[in-house]
């Protein structure tokens, strides 16, 4: 019985090994099947067109001897071109195969993030047709191979547009690898993750491209940053005025200009973004959560009032709406008392728009990008955009600022409204304007008659507007047209002949800015205010009357000095009726002769060959001891602004110039006696 036992347990053992076995067998056996289908999905992955590195075309190297592998060189006897066909490329001996690929293929390579792409002569493209059509008897074309879709392209710079297109849309070689190790929680559309950047402390989200308008709907230009904080002063002065306010950034972009407002002027606006394309509405929305404010639907219902809160972590310290909708239709629907316009290029197209469902007394900031044909670069356009005649002059940068506030005043005339110009600025990247709506057909009235044509002297650059009933040549104070032969005047325009600057406003910008912390544009904004009063002392701008109420178009505006007397004031932003509104446009009228003079001199352009001129705020004192009014300009870092005429300003420019060879004699007689 013992026995029986023992057998029965040995058989038994017996069985188990042999089951163990078979299932490790049988494990084995699914594991290779596994490895098989991972090995044939890599295969797959790799035919397709977003190659890796292992099936990556020949021809695209890192080194020189990466070409040289592909044939054994050391070896004895002839051998062929990697990447010419036979045909084209006989076979040949070691050291002339490695100068024809150094000479040929090497040296005009396309480099791209350290992968050099070769030029290829293997049959990869079709033939190119034969002058008879006949495309068998074609040839093959050399061509490179992309490193990032593998596209076939024949020319070098056309490989090298073609790369950098990639790059703009955020397509590197990473992005086709087709490796999953690396995942983003929330990838942007073109597969690299955003960029945060941090302005006026408002983050916003960037894509790759933001770069590149045309290639990005999310634009978004870091030298606007100046732009930016002008536009945020200028609505900062009018929410003292009155409050809340219903402000429009017509193009949304990023979002970061409306989102500046909101997270600085809390409950003190009401802000609503638009634009028109689905990622910039997305993009918005998401900016919106990064800086913890609220997004509402876009359903324009009626809100209610915003109560302050404090920044408590989750809760939201603003509201903003963010609609998707053309810029043209939300300000044809609902009405605000602040629109900011700045489109890609001109905003000639929504001016119409924007005039039509202005509030009165509101305030519509332009941005023109389109410096083109702003700065006399392309004439034709700017008669297509702006119907306006301008050729280069020493004064260009002003003369593009008043020929869009000119396009402005036409616009708010059609729909019989007036404009004061608040504020115009031309800078190397933009023309920013900035303008108040006054409505009624005398406001209209009253912003085109100050539409006049300008008179150039195309030989010594003086320039007068002209007057109605007067002739060209009778108008310029110059002697150019009699004694120079022909015609040497000519009208440019119409252009706007009223102020540029509001001193009130301006001075109320520069506190607005010390209150938000602005120190780039404080200088900007100081330099301004002198140019408006045409004074070089700066004493004006911090002075008291900075902090005394102002008195533009009616309006009684609060500064910081009045805050006792703002109970006995009338609320900011309304319009003073009766005798009042009366006597208050009989003053602007009467302190329309304390305006500054327009267009300035460049003390380059008008130097004396052989003469010293002073230094530049030395020539400003000359001048103010002449008696005439004068100040720096930001158009140009050389102009003056002054009212005296071009032959007063090279009087006095001459009289303190110094001959440039009277200091030679005195040097050479020096260095004799030292020799």
């Amino acid at each position: 019985m013992a026995e029986l036992k023992e057998a029965d347990a040995a058989q038994l053992h017996q069985e188990d090994v042999d089951i163990k076995h078979g299932g490790d067998a049988s494990s084995a056996g699914d594991k290779a099947a596994d490895q098989a289908e991972k090995t044939e999905g890599a295969a797959d992955s790799d035919a397709k067109p977003s190659t890796t590195t292992s099936d990556r075309h020949i021809s695209i190297q890192t080194k020189l001897e990466g070409l040289e592998v592909l044939v054994d060189l050391n070896g004895a006897g002839r051998k062929s071109c990697p990447l010419c066909p036979e045909e084209k490329f006989k076979a040949c001996y070691s050291h002339k195969l490695r100068r024809h690929l150094q000479n040929l293929h090497w040296k005009v390579y396309v480099e791209f993030e350290g992968q050099m792409m070769c030029i290829c002569h293997l049959p990869c493209r079709n033939l190119k047709p034969s002058l008879s059509g006949d495309q068998a008897s074609g040839r093959h074309v050399a061509h490179y191979h992309c490193v990032v879709c593998s596209v076939t392209i024949a020319r070098k710079t056309d490989m090298i547009s073609h790369l950098k297109r990639h790059v703009n849309k955020g397509e590197t070689e990473a992005s086709y690898s087709g490796s999953s190790d690396v995942q983003y929680e929330e990838p942007a559309p073109s597969g690299q993750p955003y960029e945060i950047m941090k302005e006026l402390g408002t983050n916003v989200q960037l894509l790759p491209n933001h770069t590149t308008p045309q290639k990005s709907d999310t634009y978004f230009n870091r030298k606007m940053k100046t732009n930016r904080q002008l536009v945020f002063c200028s609505l900062a002065v009018l929410a003292e005025e009155r409050s809340p306010i219903e402000c429009l950034d017509a193009f949304g972009a990023t979002g970061i200009m409306g989102l500046q407002w909101a997270k600085h002027l809390r409950s003190a606006v009401k802000v609503t973004i638009t634009d028109i394309s689905d990622t910039c509405v997305k993009m918005i929305k998401e900016n919106c959560e990064l800086n913890n404010i609220r997004v509402d639907g876009g359903s324009r219902g009626p809100r209610g009032p915003e109560v302050a809160t404090s920044e408590v972590e989750g809760t939201p310290i603003a509201t903003v709406e963010v609609v998707k909708m053309d810029a043209n239709v939300t300000m044809h629907l609902w009405p605000f008392d602040y629109i900011h316009l700045d489109p890609f290029g001109t905003a000639v197209n929504y001016l119409d728009a924007a005039f039509r469902n202005i509030r009165n007394l509101g305030i519509i900031s332009v941005t023109s990008t389109d410096t083109s044909s702003l700065y006399s670069k392309s004439p034709n356009v700017t008669l297509r955009h702006y119907g306006c005649h301008i050729i280069r002059t020493e004064y260009y940068k002003e003369l593009a600022a008043r020929m869009v506030v000119d396009t402005v005043s036409r616009a708010a005339a059609r729909c019989n409204k007036g404009i004061e110009v608040l504020l115009a600025v031309a800078l190397e990247h933009f023309v920013l304007v900035v303008v108040r709506v006054l409505r009624g057909p005398t406001q209209a009235d009253e912003s085109t008659k100050k539409l006049r044509k300008l008179v150039h002297c195309q030989w010594c650059e003086e320039r007068v507007f002209l007057k109605k009933g007067n002739m060209v040549d009778e108008t310029l104070p110059c002697n150019c047209h009699g004694s120079m032969p022909g015609k040497t005047a000519v009208q440019l325009g119409p252009l706007w002949s009223g102020p540029l600057f509001n001193t009130g406003f301006l001075r109320r910008m520069l506190s607005a800015a010390v209150k938000h912390s602005m120190d780039d544009i404080q200088p900007l904004v100081k330099t301004l205010i002198c140019e408006s009063d045409c004074t070089t002392l700066k004493s004006l701008v911090h002075g008291s009357s900075a902090l005394s109420n102002q008195v533009e178009c009616g309006v009684v505006i609060k500064t910081l000095k009045s805050g006792e007397e703002s109970g006995q004031a009338e609320q900011s932003g309304k319009r003073k009726s009766g005798e009042e509104s009366g006597n208050v446009l009989k003053r602007m009228k009467c302190e329309a002769s304390l305006d500054h003079p327009p267009f300035y001199y460049s003390i380059h352009r008008h130097s004396i060959r052989g003469m010293n001129m002073p230094k530049l705020n030395k020539f400003l004192q000359y001048l103010t001891e002449a008696g005439f009014r004068v100040s720096r300009t930001h158009f140009d870092p050389t102009g003056v602004r002054t009212d005296a005429t071009l032959e007063q300003f090279k009087s006095v420019l001459t009289k303190y110039s110094v001959p440039t060879n009277t200091s030679v004699p005195q040097t050479s007689v020096s260095m004799d006696k030292t020799l």
